[in-house]
């Protein structure tokens, strides 16, 4: 056990001997189930050297577990770290440009490219904000999980530089003017002219020119310029060429505000070493998008120019860019930039001013929302040449004799994750108030049902179902959520355990399950905190757990948590061991960086009278748990008020990386 030197650290020392409660055995159960699965998806899918077998986008190899690293930080034994390291790396090892690894392919329509260079997105695959953060959110957790991997330390600082200006073989940044050069960045620069093709999957969602439809349908327009594309402008040589101008001035040499997400990127830098510099560009770029709304009558421009502009190619229209309003998920895609973005803001400054920019986007879809005949609340998801437009979801139509992505409308509610990560964020009562009076409208939904899909993407009412127990309306929602989740894994490990194709024919099929491991009901349960978003968030944790037995993040073995109450100011824990022979001991942070103090903790210890009160002024507590016992913690909460950082507890003196550079 490590002995950890904290000043004015209190100590809870659980007394009461308890059978533990239903949802302390799921967690349990859940991630042990969990560990098994991973090993299992690591043996059947991955060479030994943790190559995958899959032939994907290099942004999906990273993804394929892509949470293996929070899964160890929350509480998973160390092998699930070692995977995925080794996963990690061998990705970045076999992607990288500079030879083909794999140049036999499989017979499925997705083939390996060597995409890497510099150990990042090469200028061949150079890619959007969407499926970078995708691809980056392993490399985040790699930071929560083991902060002093030197490699890790240098890529944070290295990617880093590719987007804030100090990489010249990547200039990515604009700083005159505050803008990222491109949608689509690399590690050799944005990329600013693309070829026919390429711009036909963008603007008339073809697959290749004149080809299928594909999955994400029409991603950006010309409009005003081009106010109708031609389905077959490729045909005739001046136009396409013409065209392709077009599209490289009007889309590619802009800045949308799902670029917003590299604020992630650069602040996972700043994790590893406090240096102002990567929160000055936070700021920076941040700040320059929130001007822009407010300049564009308070709603987020999706596209501007070169110079800064909004609409400044196309005739002042702030709507038409990539994966902007006209996009069937543009709203969705752009609030996770805007998303991120406010939340590294708050976290590097303590200042929730900045969670305005959030809110005034979900406020404007709230009140220019419209009632159905049931009284549904239904809120506008695009916005074009007639203003407002309700929800269309992708549907395909011929035309011209090719098939063509377009819409039809389905009018939905509002998306529960945003709502709730503002709420989280700020837990104030203005956003309070929004998400009862949402609730109250939503006629449709029943908050407390989880949804069909879990998975761990943005899909499901699991957030909605965790707002409605912290607002005292859901009482079984930490078992519903466990035992959706144990269910769901359980699923997939028979999946894998009943796959006896040789490594030969997965390649072959390409095909082979993805996320085996589940942490969104882990986070939501133990740290308290909504799922990060998905594409690209850093963690939310309203507390976190070290293990001071093993030296190790993570909650201890045989110990479950529950965050049973959040408050402004206040947030309840429940904390048990299940091992009936054996002491557990642990720290308690608040925040998942730190980034909080306790104020003031209170327990019940068996028999004494009342509650033992101790003060708190710091980021830790500890909590020492004798064999089958329990305790519940309430804790004052003062949030927001400290210089965040990925160091452990006992990183007293700073993170011991051991090649770290002077």
């Amino acid at each position: 056990m490590v002995t950890v030197e904290i000043p004015r650290m209190p100590k809870v020392t659980a007394t009461t001997i308890t059978a533990p409660p239903a949802w302390a055995l799921l967690e349990r159960d859940l991630i042990a189930l969990m560990e098994d699965s991973g090993r299992l998806y690591a043996r059947k899918y991955f060479e030994r050297g943790g190559g995958t077998l899959l032939a994907e986008d290099v942004d999906d190899l990273y993804e394929q577990i892509y949470n293996f690293g929070l899964f160890y930080a929350i509480g998973a034994d160390e092998d699930l770290l070692d995977i995925h390291f080794r996963n990690w790396n061998a990705v970045t090892r076999i992607s990288d440009d500079s030879f083909d690894h794999r140049p036999v392919h499989n017979d499925h329509k997705k083939v390996f490219r060597p995409s890497i260079h510099n150990e990042f997105w090469n200028m061949d695959q150079a890619m959007e904000w969407h499926h970078l953060s995708e691809g980056n959110m392993a490399l985040y957790d790699f930071g929560v999980a083991d902060p002093t991997v030197t490699e890790n330390l240098r890529r944070s600082k290295r990617f880093a530089a590719m987007f804030i200006g100090e990489d010249p073989e990547a200039p990515n940044w604009d700083a005159e003017h505050r803008i990222l050069r491109s949608p689509y960045m690399s590690s050799q620069g944005p990329k600013l002219h693309g070829d026919a093709e390429w711009a036909n999957t963008m603007l008339l969602a073809g697959r290749g020119l004149g080809g299928q439809a594909n999955y994400y349908g029409v991603r950006a327009s010309l409009y005003p310029v081009v106010k109708d594309l031609e389905p077959r402008w490729f045909e005739n040589p001046q136009r396409r060429q013409q065209i392709i101008d077009l599209f490289d001035r009007i889309v590619l040499q802009a800045d949308t505000p799902n670029s917003l997400a590299a604020t992630a990127l650069v602040t996972n830098a700043y994790l590893y070493t406090g240096d102002n510099k990567y929160k000055q560009w936070v700021l920076d770029y941040t700040e320059a998008w929130m001007e822009r709304t407010q300049q564009n009558g308070g709603i987020c421009p999706d596209n501007v120019d070169h110079n800064g502009v909004i609409g400044g190619q196309r005739e002042g229209v702030f709507w038409g860019g990539q994966y902007g309003w006209q996009h069937y998920q543009g709203y969705n895609i752009m609030y996770h930039g805007i998303n991120i973005a406010v939340e590294c803001a708050q976290l590097l400054t303590g200042d929730s001013g900045y969670l305005d920019f959030l809110r005034s986007q979900v406020k404007l879809q709230v009140d220019n929302g419209r009632k159905a005949e049931s009284g549904q609340l239904l809120v506008p998801v695009r916005y074009g040449p007639d203003g407002w437009d309700w929800n269309p979801a992708p549907g395909l139509h011929e035309r011209d004799g090719i098939e063509m992505r377009g819409y039809w409308l389905e009018p939905t509610p509002l998306r529960g994750q945003d709502i709730m990560h503002l709420y989280h964020a700020s837990m104030a009562r203005e956003d309070y108030e929004m998400a009862t009076y949402v609730r109250a409208e939503d006629k449709e939904r029943d908050w407390n049902e989880l949804g069909t899909a879990l998975s761990e993407k943005n899909w499901g009412n699991t957030e909605l179902a965790r707002f409605q127990y912290y607002d005292g309306k859901n009482p079984g929602w930490p078992e519903q959520i466990l035992r959706a989740e144990y269910q769901e894994a359980l699923q997939k490990y028979e999946e894998m355990r009943t796959d006896e194709r040789t490594h030969l024919e997965m390649i072959q099929t390409n095909r082979m399950p993805f996320h085996p491991v589940l942490t969104k009901g882990l986070t939501q349960v133990a740290l308290g905190a909504p799922q990060s978003v998905y594409n690209g968030g850093l963690l939310r944790a309203t507390v976190r757990y070290f293990d001071t037995d093993r030296e190790r993040p993570g909650l201890p073995l045989d110990v479950a948590a529950l965050v049973d109450e959040l408050g402004p100011s206040r947030v309840g824990l429940q904390l048990v061991n299940t091992n009936r022979n054996e002491s557990r001991h642990l720290i308690v942070q608040a925040g998942a960086f730190g980034e909080h103090d306790f104020t003031q903790i209170k327990y019940r210890e068996e028999g004494k009278d009342g509650e033992t009160v101790a003060a708190a002024d710091g980021r830790y507590f500890a909590v020492e748990l004798p064999p089958s016992t329990g305790v519940r913690v309430e804790a004052g909460l003062k949030r927001f008020c400290n210089a965040p950082s990925y160091a452990f507890p006992w990183h007293q003196a700073g993170i011991p990386v051991p090649f770290a550079p002077e």
